[in-house]
């Protein structure tokens, strides 16, 4: 038995490492793909062709996997807190090698996420055990539940269709709230997936169950929609802030998901629920103090490239703009002259 916690921590804790740093090689892959001219964060997906963004995506999956290997041999209550490992990794990392500066009081936000995420952990319900795909199903189509997907989706196209396009650039919690509500909805179709297998592989098989193919139709559009959003996150901002952030909110999206689903918790003695809630208040507070003192994004360095610096902008006095040409004089209407470096 306690050979076999070691074996889940070393695994939960390798997977820790290869997440954390995957935050940074994607990162990195994403600037250089920026570097020819395709922002992630303004739409582009330059980045598919970039070799070093696909070694991070690699490094992410052979930590997920590390991870999912853990829950064999580790009991949740050790595997899932060592996840807030990955924090400090990518924060470690992205101040050595992406030099994003982590302040002190970014350092107390990181604290505090991992503190908070870890208390939701330690104290949230057991779940129960699941038998059956069928089980799962009506776990997912109970009134409860439907109510918690649709609001979810609701929230999720409202983000994407009108907040997105007005302050996506500025505001993080736009990229983040899509990757960490979509990811609630994932890891609940990924364990309906990971029950399939399971009793596939005991001789129960569960591939002509028309529910487990809606699963793996649910779990592949949250990924890819959660992948690229994550990408316009940590193309537009601080990797050492949305790391947290993120962590943060996917954890609490994701543990609210599965008490609403498997009614985790009936049965919960009061000192659970405080502690639970109380976690929700110091990740609520890490989040805060993390966004808060987040260091300004520059704008992108190309916005004023398409302006030669030749070119100047003339204002008359009828409100007119135009771009003159080299052989145009000064109107005698002319009242000022702006030039592109007057932007910087």
């Amino acid at each position: 038995m306690y050979k076999e916690n070691y074996l889940g921590f070393g695994l939960a804790v390798a997977s820790s490492a290869f997440i954390g740093s995957s935050f940074i090689i994607k990162k990195k892959g994403l600037q250089r793909a920026a570097a020819s001219g395709s922002h992630a964060g303004a739409g582009g997906y330059g980045y598919l062709l970039e070799p070093l963004w696909w070694v991070g995506m690699i490094t992410m999956i052979v930590g997920e996997f590390a991870n999912f290997v853990a829950y064999i041999y580790a009991p949740a209550v050790l595997v899932t807190p060592l996840g807030a490992l990955s924090i400090i990794v990518s924060a470690i990392l992205a101040h050595f090698l992406l030099k994003e500066k982590l302040r002190k009081m970014g350092i107390l936000g990181c604290a505090l996420c991992v503190i908070g995420s870890t208390i939701i952990v330690l104290h949230a319900p057991g779940e129960h055990s699941i038998s059956s795909v069928d089980e799962i199903w009506a776990l997912a189509t109970q009134p409860a539940f439907l109510i918690y997907t649709a609001l979810a989706i609701a929230v999720v196209l409202v983000l994407v269709l009108y907040c997105e396009s007005r302050y996506g650039q500025t505001n993080m919690m736009i990229y983040i709230g899509v990757c960490s509500i979509n990811g609630s909805l994932t890891v609940m179709s990924i364990k309906a997936i990971g029950i399939a297998i399971k009793l596939t592989f005991e001789g129960s098989s569960q591939v002509a169950h028309f529910q487990t193919w809606i699963f793996v139709m649910v779990a592949v559009s949250c990924i890819i929609t959660q992948l690229n959003y994550l990408n316009k996150a940590l193309d537009t901002f601080n990797t050492s802030v949305v790391s947290p952030i993120y962590y943060a909110m996917f954890t609490s999206f994701t543990i609210l998901a599965s008490a609403i689903m498997f009614k985790d918790w009936s049965g919960q003695n009061a000192s659970d629920i405080i502690s639970v809630l109380c976690g929700f208040g110091t990740v609520l507070l890490g989040v805060a103090v993390l966004h808060n003192t987040r260091e300004p994004v520059p704008p992108p360095s190309d916005l004023y490239t398409s302006l030669s610096p030749q070119f100047s902008w003339l204002v008359h006095a009828n409100g007119e703009i135009w771009k003159p040409t080299d052989n145009d004089e000064l109107h005698h209407e002319f009242i000022g002259v702006i030039r592109p470096d007057y932007f910087k």
